[in-house]
């Protein structure tokens, strides 16, 4: 298991790195973090990457916390619906987050969304 998968549909080729230094005239070395693998390879083993400009995005920067999570933080609430169960009922509102489309919009537990939110119920 090299890079996480085994058998026939395992990847040929694993993201993008670059090359630390050149080792003869048919091996390069590769980064520390390639060292699962190997930190040596021929030149055959290798494919020259060639970027496409017109794909990169460009990307707003984001707040990442220690998890590597990040919060999208609400904007309106669309509607409300309250489910009745045997004993009790339970008010739900639906979210709109932002960077969403309304058909991703969530149902999220009244509650709990006025705790956190509460500019959003005025």
């Amino acid at each position: 298991m090299w890079f996480g998968k085994n058998g026939k549909l395992s990847p040929r080729y694993v993201v993008p790195y670059r090359i630390i230094q050149r080792i003869g005239q048919v091996a390069y070395k590769l980064p520390p973090k390639m060292s699962l693998v190997h930190l040596v390879f021929h030149v055959s083993m290798l494919k020259k990457a060639v970027g496409d400009l017109l794909l990169i995005v460009p990307l707003k920067t984001v707040e990442v916390n220690q998890e590597l999570n990040y919060e999208e933080t609400p904007v309106a609430i669309l509607d409300k619906q309250v489910r009745k169960l045997r004993n009790k009922e339970i008010a739900s509102v639906k979210v709109l987050r932002q960077n969403q489309l309304v058909e991703e919009a969530t149902w999220e537990a009244e509650k709990e969304m006025k705790k956190k939110f509460p500019h959003l119920f005025e």
